[in-house]
């Protein structure tokens, strides 16, 4: 009976199949793409059972190409991105299953302070939800922000003990960011590199050039760090360095601001480690820096008014109109959102008004003085266009409080590690993660994009890198003092 099942099962199988599907095509034509997806899943199914790392590489390379739901006009409510935020709900759902049955979390990493920040965020992001001013749309948030955390960073750890599995994580979605690149400049290309044209030349793989542009950043850095990797074939290294100069032109190409400036602060970065400047020493100068900001706010807002270079016409007029906060559409318009930001949290500074709810709640706080040419009363165009000011708003000044905990010993970890591990092309690999992991710290003071799988997984994910790093590779006591 055995050998007959092996012999004949799947030729069954795949007759059942065709024949189905011939009865679905002549008579039941709106069921044809649901019942074409049975194969799809029972392959992932089986994947994720018995090859759940290979699933992993999979979903890393699939999420830059997914396109969500109101991209392909098949939902104008409730959005998801296909297929990859099915696949993180299932990887999820898996990984909760193994837990109760096995308990296969590491305590080293469930107990990391990073790990404990993270959990300790999702549970004020469920108390907010069960306090939020909209319920159902915060519930939604954080149940997508679960699947985000479960699929790309708590699972993380049983990959990239291994740091073959590292690099392997990032060629994967490196590769996809590729074909994307290729289908947007050949679209760009037909309107000669158009800067209105690069906002939309990415769709519908990333629906905004912002988002597009926060991805190439993070991994310029990790992707040029390959270069460095003695261990690394030679044709690895010949395939990094065209990544490298890919998407370098790439993000010119975006016309991003945000994107230009989060590289400009690596590259700071990269200089004070290079320079072994301590951590503490870092945060004292931004101290400083801060307070010399306030105490002439007025006089820098003043020399900044004055600036009217508008972000069209090439590139250098988009370097220029950085800091155009009299003229410049985008610019008045991130005011404008912060501005509401604020006001909102000062209606509700505990609880704030719950996970998600920003975009449907902030209408009503904009100023006639602020408004601007792109402004809208309909929460579309983005959300807070902060990682800061947007849970501050949505979850109190605890919400903004804890991820700027996640910000400081993320950084802090990030020098930590570079500054006292072992094995240099370790060391090197690490710079290239935290480099990249810090663009979209910088990028999330301008724009957010947390709510979206295109970037919660490589973010998540560098973030679930250094914190393998940490526990699991061996490492020196300390190489400053």
């Amino acid at each position: 009976m055995a050998k007959l099942l092996k012999t004949y099962l799947l030729p069954f199988l795949m007759l059942s199949y065709i024949i189905g599907n011939a009865y679905i095509m002549v008579y039941k034509k709106d069921f044809f793409y649901p019942y074409n997806a049975i194969p799809f899943l029972l392959i992932i199914g089986y994947i994720a059972i018995f090859h759940l790392q290979k699933l992993i590489f999979f979903l890393a390379f699939c999420t830059p190409l997914s396109i969500s739901l109101k991209e392909m006009g098949l939902s104008q409510g409730m959005d998801l991105s296909l297929p990859s935020e099915p696949l993180m709900a299932g990887i999820m759902l898996l990984y909760i299953l193994n837990q109760l049955s096995t308990s296969i979390a590491d305590k080293k990493f469930i107990s990391h302070p990073i790990t404990t920040i993270i959990i300790f965020q999702l549970l004020w992001m469920l108390f907010t939800t069960l306090t939020s001013t909209d319920v159902i749309v915060s519930l939604k948030y954080f149940v997508s922000r679960l699947w985000f955390i479960f699929s790309c960073y708590i699972i993380m750890p049983h990959l990239f003990q291994h740091k073959k599995n590292i690099i392997n994580f990032i060629f994967c979605y490196a590769f996809a960011l590729l074909i994307v690149i290729i289908y947007a400049e050949v679209r760009h290309a037909a309107f000669n590199f158009n800067d209105k044209a690069a906002d939309w030349v990415s769709a519908p793989f990333y629906n905004d050039h912002t988002a597009y542009a926060a991805a190439l950043a993070m991994f310029i850095p990790v992707v040029f760090s390959f270069l460095f990797l003695k261990s690394m074939a030679n044709y690895l290294k010949l395939i990094a360095f065209a990544l490298f100069l890919i998407f370098v032109a790439a993000i010119i190409l975006t016309y991003t601001r945000a994107a230009w400036l989060s590289l400009v602060m690596a590259l700071g970065i990269l200089l004070t480690l290079s320079l072994k400047i301590k951590f503490k020493t870092i945060v004292f100068t931004l101290i400083i820096g801060g307070g010399l900001f306030l105490a002439f706010q007025t006089e820098i807002l003043m020399a900044l008014g004055k600036n009217n270079t508008d972000a069209e016409g090439g590139f250098s007029n988009n370097i220029e109109s950085v800091t155009n906060i009299s003229t410049d559409a985008s610019n008045l318009e991130r005011l404008n959102r912060w501005s509401c930001a604020l006001r909102m949290w000062q209606d509700k500074p505990i609880l704030g008004w719950g996970p998600g709810t920003y975009m449907f709640k902030y209408a009503p706080y904009q100023l006639s003085k602020d408004r601007t040419i792109i402004s809208t009363n309909f929460g579309v165009g983005g959300n807070a266009h902060s990682e800061y000011l947007g849970p501050l708003a949505e979850q109190g000044v605890i919400g903004c409080v804890i991820v700027l905990i996640l910000l400081f010993y993320a950084t802090a970890l990030g020098y930590k590690l570079v500054y006292t591990l072992q094995d240099k092309e370790l060391r090197i690999l690490t710079i290239g993660l935290f480099l990249g992991l810090m663009t979209y710290f910088v990028h999330g003071f301008i724009n957010n994009f947390l709510d979206t799988d295109k970037l919660s997984l490589p973010f998540w994910a560098f973030l679930a890198a250094l914190v393998s790093i940490d526990l699991y590779y061996k490492k020196n006591i300390t190489l400053v003092t």
